[in-house]
């Protein structure tokens, strides 16, 4: 069986790291700069908490795609930004008989595929490309909540969790998804088969468009939210607004919001350097691209259309966007 990680940042490491645990399995990634020399040459090393440590490294890793033979399945680890400008290199990798799945931030692009038969979300896909080029029907969704950050360019921080939901777009159960889910099981990752995996993605959203979005804008660390009244209130009408969003699509998650809205909090002296950095937050600290529209522009075109007023969110947002344009000048 031949397996692809396609982008090895943070996430696309440990699973990697995981995945290289595998016997009988062909394992290959695609990344680039100096993840990619890393890779070709000492693979990468994964540190977690208790002395948790493992590496890994593939068979083969290139940043050209196409030199690759056809892959059984694609582990897609990339931005959600990024996805459009690979969507003829996926299809290719693909071939006929493989599928991709989708391990993103926020809403995916393939939402409406088997459910409101809406076509491509021009926020996520401009061009429609990923939608027609690649075509959902290749795509399975993949929720990822799994802390990791990269101390250095192979060395990966893991903040702990372990809880890979994957779905069909059209929540059916499938032969794929049943083989995708045993796969990362195999390497050690809490995956579970969803039949309903856009709950699984509002679900995550609620700490995504507001603990990720706040702690980007603020630089704060998740831990420190809570030590200032004015920015946990922020962060709290951002997830109850969700909620909301969700409720307009048939999703309840009034469970998880009840349980995230208790947020960690700083230890006796704990200097705010240690504390955790969601991906926005690390993004802005390294003058990366951020996930805004996945995150927070999809969600809150989404109660625009179901007529739902979202202060909190539509306050952030712009602030979201004018910093990724700060980052793109600069």
């Amino acid at each position: 069986m031949r397996v692809c990680v396609y982008g090895v940042g943070a996430v696309g490491s440990y699973l990697l790291g995981r995945l290289a645990s595998i016997k009988g399995i062909t394992l290959s990634a695609v990344a680039r700069g100096d993840n990619l020399r890393v890779l070709q040459t000492t693979g990468v090393r994964i540190e977690g908490p208790n002395g948790m440590s493992f590496s890994g490294r593939p068979d083969a890793a290139t940043d050209q795609p196409e030199t690759l033979p056809p892959q059984d399945l694609v582990f897609v680890t990339l931005k959600s930004n990024a996805l459009p400008g690979v969507a003829e290199a996926l299809k290719a990798l693909l071939g006929s008989h493989g599928h991709a799945v989708f391990a993103t931030n926020g809403i995916p692009w393939w939402w409406n595929h088997g459910y409101l038969d809406g076509g491509s979300l021009p926020l996520l896909d401009p061009a429609g490309t990923l939608w027609n080029v690649l075509t959902p029907q290749k795509a399975l969704g993949c929720v990822v909540h799994s802390g990791n950050e990269v101390v250095t360019p192979g060395l990966i921080r893991h903040n702990g969790s372990n809880f890979w939901p994957v779905g069909e777009p059209d929540n059916t159960d499938s032969y794929r998804l049943r083989l995708t889910v045993e796969l990362l099981q195999s390497a050690g990752l809490g995956a579970i088969a969803s039949t309903n995996i856009r709950r699984e993605v509002f679900a995550k959203l609620l700490r995504n468009a507001s603990v990720n979005g706040i702690c980007a804008l603020t630089g704060l660390p998740v831990e420190w939210l809570s030590q200032e009244p004015s920015v946990m209130a922020l962060t709290l009408a951002v997830m109850d607004e969700v909620v909301l969003i969700a409720k307009a699509h048939g999703v309840d998650i009034g469970e998880e919001a009840a349980r995230y809205r208790e947020l960690p909090t700083p230890g006796p002296d704990q200097p705010m350097a240690l504390g955790l950095r969601p991906s926005m937050l690390q993004d802005v600290l390294a003058r990366r691209p951020m996930e805004v529209e996945a995150i927070v522009g999809q969600t809150c075109a989404f109660a625009l259309e179901a007529g739902l007023a979202c202060p909190a969110l539509t306050a952030i947002l712009p602030l979201l966007r004018g910093l990724d344009m700060r980052r793109a000048l600069a």
